[in-house]
C-alpha cells in the first residue's frame, strides 16, 4: 500500500504507543511524518526507529507557546496533508478527589492543547486534508473513577464535530478515534498492581477478551488520514474491541 505518498503527516503523541506505530506505517507507505513527544526517552527511540527525513520535535500540548513551534514545523515543508491531535494524559480519582489544579492540568494538556493545536496549525492544511482526534472509550464507560478524564474525552468528541462543520467548506474532513483498552502504555499512570487489577477490570468486559494493540488502534487512524475514508467526516470510529458498542 502507497496510501502517504507525497504526504506529510503530523501526529502529535507520536513518539510512543498508537501515535508511533502510526508514524511507522505512514513511512512504510510512503509519507513524510512530524511527530510530537514530551519524554526525551521515547523522543529519542522516535528518532532512532523513524526513517532519515522524519522530523521529531519536543512539544508540550498543555503548553500553549508550544503552538507555535509546531506551526513552523508545518510551514517548513509547504503545509501538511493531515494532522493527528493524539497528545494528551490520564488520571484517575474519585470525585473527591478532583481540586482546581488537577483539573486544570488535564484540561490544559487534553482540551486547550488540541483546541490551540488546531487553531495555530489550520491555515497549514492543505485543502482536501484529514484531521483525526484522539478520545477515549472512557467517554462513554461511565467508569466511577475517570470523571475528570472522560470529561476531556468528551469535549475532544463535541470539538470535532464542530471542527467538521467549520472545516468542510475547505473539503477537510475531521473524525474521532475512540481508543479502548490499547496494551502499550495502558493504563501507566497506575502502580503496578493497581494497573494489573484495573486492565483485569476492563478487559473481562471486552466482548473480544483482550486488549488492543497500538497497531489495530493506528490502522483506524490511518485509514480516517486517508484517501480511503474520502467521505467520511464527522464520525466517530471506536477501537475497543466491543467494550462501549455505542
Amino acid at each position: 500500500m502507497s496510501r502517504f505518498t507525497g504526504k506529510r503527516v503530523l501526529i502529535t503523541g507520536g513518539t510512543s504507543g498508537m501515535g508511533l506505530a502510526g508514524a511507522r506505517r505512514v513511512t512504510a507507505e510512503g509519507g513524510k511524518v512530524i511527530v510530537t513527544g514530551l519524554n526525551e526517552a521515547r523522543i529519542e527511540v522516535a528518532r532512532r526507529e523513524l526513517p532519515e527525513g522524519s522530523v521529531v520535535l519536543r512539544n508540550d500540548a498543555a503548553d500553549p507557546n508550544a503552538v507555535g513551534p509546531l506551526a513552523e514545523a508545518a510551514d517548513e515543508g509547504g503545509g501538511i496533508d493531515a494532522l493527528w491531535l493524539n497528545a494528551g494524559y490520564a488520571a484517575l480519582g474519585t470525585p473527591e478527589e478532583v481540586d482546581a489544579d488537577a483539573f486544570d492540568r488535564m484540561m490544559a494538556a487534553n482540551v486547550r492543547g488540541p483546541m490551540l493545536q488546531l487553531a495555530a496549525l489550520s491555515r497549514h492544511l492543505k485543502s482536501g486534508a484529514s484531521v483525526v482526534v484522539t478520545s477515549s472509550s472512557s467517554t462513554y464507560e461511565g467508569a466511577a473513577a475517570t470523571g475528570l478524564y472522560a470529561a476531556t474525552k468528551g469535549a475532544i468528541v463535541a470539538m470535532a464535530r464542530s471542527w467538521a462543520s467549520a472545516l468542510a467548506p475547505r473539503g477537510i474532513r475531521v473524525n474521532v478515534l475512540v481508543p479502548g483498552p490499547i496494551d502499550t502504555n495502558f493504563r501507566h499512570f497506575l502502580p503496578d498492581e493497581a494497573r494489573e487489577g484495573f486492565e483485569r477490570f476492563v478487559i473481562d468486559q471486552v466482548p473480544l477478551g483482550r486488549a488492543g494493540t497500538p497497531e489495530e488502534a493506528a490502522a483506524v487512524a490511518l485509514f480516517l488520514l486517508s484517501e480511503d475514508a474520502s467521505y467520511v467526516t464527522g464520525s466517530q470510529y471506536a477501537v475497543d474491541g466491543g467494550l462501549v458498542m455505542y
